[in-house]
């Protein structure tokens, strides 16, 4: 079958990435979350696409089954479940453990076992399964970005689930008789260079699409041990239990060199001064974007360069009289130009779009220092709680999240408890204003001019545009 996508000769990963994202986008081929930018695409049709997993052999004579926690693969972690085969699924970015098992109740109805595989239920019903325990694991469901028919498989660029089934192997809970399947949209199957392959790489053995099961007979060897070069010790912070596994490996007389952390080479080679354009063009971008978009997020980030430029969006910010104050109401502290902007609505705060009646605003506080804005919607992301809208004051140590409704805050509250960002607890509650309105009123959809008064939010946010910039 030809390929929905050509990739042109010379394309690098990152290039085909985009390809199929846009692809994605343009023929609007995805269901929530959106945009797919930075994503496993959670592609319309995944869940008939899951139910092809149920007639492979290989799943039938599986008895233990590791499935990535993405979306698109929430039913087949239900099918497995439905089976009665042990299930496991790694910890979100490998941040606290290698994978847990999910236990359903006592007796679980088809119900119960739907919320078990959702990303909720990952997270109530999973016991963490050390590197000591003996478990041998018989089939390895990943999701893609894209993936030939000859097995070769791209990711998202994050490389967690190379590394996931590189540390599976190092443990012996897989090795070459254990089977990889990935499940994507028909056009996400392309022709993927063998020349981009790398040895940590991980190759897979089916392609389930939603209309065609293909056997790609790779014969590339998937990893079997970790590549530490590939490693730097950043990525040992990140991920903690990479730690122990390389002591565990230095003490069995392996190498465990690790390789070099790229130098942030870009923002020091550049002596000239910044262009107006390099920080206000992705800025006008995110403010356009839905809040919980990661991948827009990451553009909306401002150039290193744009902290010398502080100063001047800082003195916008406080403008209070006359054709300041009149130019302030147009203009949010970034240059970016708003649909919205009551400074006595909003307590003084930049509302980059209209939110709807009834809006209820979470408060997390704590935020450990360091931590970049994406890494906090990734959170809320996988604990699905991603908001309409958020309010990042990272040099203040918090953020204010907007959700549609009470109940979608409260749904949210509960799945933020217990939330740790870079070993730091994190505090989830109600903004001031929203507590006080369960006593007196409707929702106060400006919840965060009472949580903090005006003048403090608006010096918080020009600290944190101010800390974003150096970062």
């Amino acid at each position: 079958m030809e390929p929905l996508i050509k990739i042109n000769p010379g394309a690098t990963k990152s290039d085909i990435r985009q390809k199929i994202w846009d692809y994605i986008e343009d023929k609007d081929l995805a269901n929530f979350p959106r945009p797919v930018h930075n994503r496993i695409p959670n592609f319309k049709g995944a869940v008939q696409t899951c139910d092809r997993l149920t007639v492979l052999q290989e799943f039938k004579s599986s008895q233990t089954i590791k499935i990535n926690p993405d979306r698109p693969q929430q039913h087949a972690r239900f099918v497995t479940l439905e089976a009665h085969k042990t299930l496991l699924v790694p910890t979100p970015r490998l941040r606290s453990g290698l994978f847990n098992k999910i236990v359903p109740p006592q007796g679980a109805d088809k119900e119960q076992l739907r919320i078990c595989s959702s990303s909720q239920g990952v997270k109530k019903f999973s016991v963490p399964i050390g590197l000591d325990a003996k478990v041998k694991i018989d089939l390895v469901v990943v999701g893609s970005v894209a993936v030939s028919e000859k097995g070769f498989r791209i990711g998202k660029g994050e490389g967690f689930a190379d590394l996931e089934y590189a540390m599976m192997a190092s443990m012996g809970a897989v090795d070459e008789s254990t089977v990889v399947v990935t499940i994507v949209h028909d056009c996400q199957v392309v022709d993927v260079p063998e020349d981009l392959m790398e040895k940590h790489d991980l190759t897979v053995d089916y392609i389930l699409t939603p209309s065609r099961v293909i056997k790609t007979n790779c014969l590339s060897p998937k990893p079997q041990e970790i590549i530490w070069t590939k490693l730097d010790p950043e990525k040992l912070e990140k991920i903690p239990i990479l730690k122990t596994l390389l002591a565990m490996e230095e003490q069995a007389g392996k190498d465990v060199t690790l390789g070099v952390a790229p130098p942030p080479a870009e923002p020091l080679l550049q002596t000239g001064p910044p262009k107006k354009q390099n920080r206000r063009k992705p800025r006008q971008k995110a403010a356009r974007q839905d809040a919980q978009d990661e991948s827009e997020e990451k553009n909306a980030e401002p150039q290193p360069n744009a902290g010398q430029r502080a100063p001047r969006v800082r003195k916008e910010s406080r403008g209070s009289e006359g054709e300041g104050a009149e130019r302030r109401s147009k203009k949010g502290r970034s240059g970016r130009n708003l649909k919205e902007k009551n400074p006595e609505e909003t307590g003084g705060e930049v509302t980059p779009n209209k939110l709807p009646p009834g809006v209820t605003t979470v408060y997390l506080g704590g935020i450990p220092t360091g931590l970049r804005v994406s890494e906090l919607k990734t959170s809320l992301r996988e604990r699905e709680a991603a908001p309409l809208r958020l309010t990042w004051q990272g040099a203040q140590h918090r953020a204010f999240l907007d959700y549609s409704n009470p109940e979608a805050a409260e749904k949210a509250l509960e799945a933020l408890q217990g939330l740790s960002l870079n070993g730091h607890s994190v505090q989830a509650e109600l903004a001031k204003s929203q507590r006080r309105s369960k006593r007196t009123g409707p929702t106060n959809r400006n919840a965060r001019s009472a949580a903090a008064p005006a003048s403090d939010v608006e010096a918080a946010d020009s600290k944190s545009e101010a800390h974003e910039q150096t970062e």
